[in-house]
This record gives structure tokens, C-alpha cells and sequence, in this order.
């Protein structure tokens, strides 16, 4: 699994998963911006070794975040 994961809720379907953090400094329904810290990257869940796992979620569904960040 994921171990710890924030799920941030952008409104219209869109989503951004952070998954197998270290910490969490954010809570459930809680309002970020952008330039927060809501958490650490880490190695919980099924996991090789700290990392960060990112994934940008589209009704649900995953979409390949180069289209949103230029890769």
C-alpha cells in the first residue's frame, strides 16, 4: 500500500496523491496552499526506500503529471 498518504482535493475532479510520507502535518478537510508543508517524504507502506510518490487523479482516475509539469 501507500502508507501514509495525503490526498489534496482541488476541486473539479482533480486531485494530487503524496504517498509513503514520514509525516503528515495536515488533517482531514483542513485548507492548504500552495508553499505549505503538509508532510514529509518517507518509507512506509510497501516500500524500497524513501521516496515521494506523486500522482495527479483526474475523476479518479490517474493522469500523467508531465502535462502539468512540463517534464
Amino acid at each position: 500500500g501507500y502508507g501514509n498518504l495525503i490526498v489534496v482535493n482541488h476541486g473539479n475532479g482533480f486531485e494530487t496523491l503524496y504517498a509513503h510520507l514520514s509525516g503528515i502535518n495536515v488533517g482531514p478537510g483542513q485548507i492548504v496552499y500552495q508553499g505549505n508543508v503538509i508532510g514529509a517524504s518517507g518509507n512506509t507502506g510497501n516500500s524500497s526506500g524513501p521516496h515521494l510518490h506523486f500522482e495527479i487523479r483526474i475523476n479518479g482516475n490517474p493522469d500523467d503529471p508531465c502535462w502539468y509539469l512540463g517534464c
